[in-house]
C-alpha cells in the first residue's frame, strides 16, 4: 500500500499566522494582574505604580494588593500579617527531608525546585480546576509565606549550617534577614531589601510567569505551576543575572580615582567592555527585552544604593557612567541603559545576602506574583496551546529498508 502525497494546507500551518521569533509583542492573555510599558518606562501592580509602592508600602501591603486587587486597610494589614506570619514554618515531615535536598543541589534554587515540589506533595494541593477561588487564595498564601523559609533553610544547609527558624513577630524582609544569619539586621538594610523585593513581585508575562501560566491552564496543581516557574527562573538570562551583573564589577576591578572615569580608570572600563562587545557576549546588567528606555526599578534601586553608599556604590556609578558611553558610540540605534540586576546585586551586597542567594532572594517575592498569576489563568479555565510551524523534511516521506539485526 502506498502512502498519498501530503501537502501542508494553510490549516496545518496554523493558519499562516506569523509571530516574532520569541513571542515578543505578542499578546496572549488579558490580565489585571499588571503590565510593562516599556516605551514609556513604566510598570504596574494591578492599578498602582509599582515604583510608587516600591516608594511609600510594605511587601505585605503589596502582597495582599496582588492577591486581592487591592490595598489593605490598617487593620487588615494587621490580620494579614499575623496570618501570613503563621505559616512560614516549614512541616516536620518536609524540614527532615531538606538536608539531602541542600545536599544534592547546587545551591538554594536548585533545592527550591524540589522542595516546592515535596511541599505541594506534602500539603496535597488539589488541582487547580478542582478547587475555587476561596483554596486558590488559601494555597497562595500558604506557598508565598513558606517560600522565604525554604529558601533561606536550604541556603544553609548547603553551607554546612543549621537551619534558623522564623520569627512571627518580624515583618517578611526583616525575617528573612535573620533566617539568613541569626541576627537582626540594620533597619536601612531591611528597607533597602523589601524595596527591592516590592520591585521584583511582578513584571509582566516574563519566562517564569509565563511557564506559570502554562501549567496553571492545564488545571495542575498550584504546587506544579510554581515549579515550573522556579525551573524557568533558574536561567541565566531569566533570573541569574544579578550576580552575573555584580561580577563585571569585580573584572574590572578598583578604580583610580574618584569623580569623572578618566586616565587608567577608563582605560580598564574600556579594555573590559570593548573585548566582550567585540566576542558578542551579553553585558549583564545593560539592556532590557522590554524598556526602550531606562529600567525604572534601576532608577529606583540606584538611589536606594545611593542611600547606602560606600566604595561599592561609588564604583557602580563610576563603571556605569563609562559603561553607557561606549555603549551609544558602539549601538547608537539602542538606547542601552542599566535594568534592575545591575543595582540589584549592589543593593544585595551591601545588605549582606550573598552572592548565591541572589537569585533565590529574587524568587522568593516573585513567587507573589506568580501565584497572582496561577490564579487569574485558574479562573479563566482556557488552557493555552499555541501551535509550532514545522521546518523539518516534507512528510511523510517513505521508511527505508531495515536490516534485521
Amino acid at each position: 500500500m502506498t502512502t498519498a502525497p501530503f501537502t501542508q494546507t494553510p490549516d496545518a500551518a496554523s493558519a499562516g499566522i506569523e509571530v516574532p521569533r520569541g513571542l515578543k509583542g505578542v499578546i496572549v492573555a488579558d490580565t489585571a494582574v499588571g503590565d510593562v510599558r516599556g516605551r514609556e518606562g513604566f510598570y504596574h501592580y494591578r492599578q498602582y505604580s509599582a515604583i510608587e509602592l516600591a516608594e511609600r508600602c510594605s511587601l505585605e501591603d503589596v502582597w495582599f494588593l496582588m492577591l486581592d486587587g487591592r490595598l489593605p486597610s490598617p487593620t487588615e494589614r494587621d490580620g494579614f500579617i499575623a496570618a501570613t506570619a503563621a505559616w512560614r514554618e516549614i512541616p516536620d515531615e518536609v524540614l527532615a527531608v531538606l538536608p539531602a535536598i541542600a545536599t544534592g543541589a547546587g545551591g538554594a534554587l536548585d533545592g527550591f525546585r524540589t522542595a516546592m515540589s515535596l511541599l505541594a506533595a506534602h500539603q496535597r494541593l488539589r488541582p487547580l480546576i478542582d478547587t475555587d477561588p476561596k483554596e486558590r487564595h488559601e494555597d497562595a498564601l500558604r506557598l508565598c509565606a513558606v517560600t522565604p523559609t525554604l529558601l533561606t533553610t536550604l541556603h544553609r544547609l548547603h553551607q554546612g549550617l543549621e537551619p534558623i527558624a522564623p520569627r512571627a513577630d518580624l515583618r517578611w524582609a526583616d525575617n528573612y534577614l535573620w533566617m539568613l544569619h541569626g541576627e537582626r539586621s540594620d533597619p536601612q538594610h531591611v528597607r533597602a531589601l523589601e524595596q527591592y523585593l516590592i520591585l521584583t513581585v511582578d513584571h509582566g508575562f516574563n519566562a517564569s510567569t509565563f511557564t506559570a501560566r502554562v501549567i496553571a491552564s492545564t488545571g495542575a496543581d498550584m504546587g506544579a505551576a510554581l515549579v515550573g516557574a522556579i525551573g524557568a527562573m533558574s536561567g541565566p538570562l531569566h533570573g541569574g543575572a544579578p550576580s552575573r551583573a555584580l561580577d563585571l564589577l569585580d573584572e574590572i576591578g578598583p578604580l583610580a580615582g574618584t569623580g569623572p572615569v578618566t586616565g587608567a580608570a577608563r582605560e580598564r572600563i574600556d579594555e573590559v567592555i570593548h573585548a566582550k562587545l567585540a566576542s558578542g557576549d551579553k553585558l549583564m546588567g545593560f539592556g532590557h527585552a522590554v524598556y526602550l528606555t531606562e529600567d525604572p526599578r534601576s532608577c529606583l534601586l540606584r538611589s536606594v544604593a545611593l542611600e547606602l553608599g560606600g566604595p561599592l556604590v561609588e564604583h557602580a556609578i563610576r563603571v556605569e557612567a563609562r559603561v553607557i558611553e561606549l555603549l551609544d558610540e558602539f549601538r547608537p540605534e539602542r538606547q542601552l541603559r542599566t535594568n534592575v540586576e545591575y543595582y540589584a546585586g549592589v543593593v544585595m551586597s551591601l545588605c549582606a545576602v550573598p552572592a548565591a542567594m541572589f537569585t533565590p532572594t529574587f524568587a522568593s517575592s516573585r513567587v507573589i506574583g506568580w501565584c497572582a498569576n496561577i490564579i487569574e489563568q485558574a479562573d479563566d479555565g482556557k488552557i493555552l496551546r499555541p501551535s509550532a510551524r514545522y521546518i523539518g523534511p516534507p512528510p511523510p516521506a517513505p521508511i527505508p529498508e531495515l536490516t534485521a539485526g
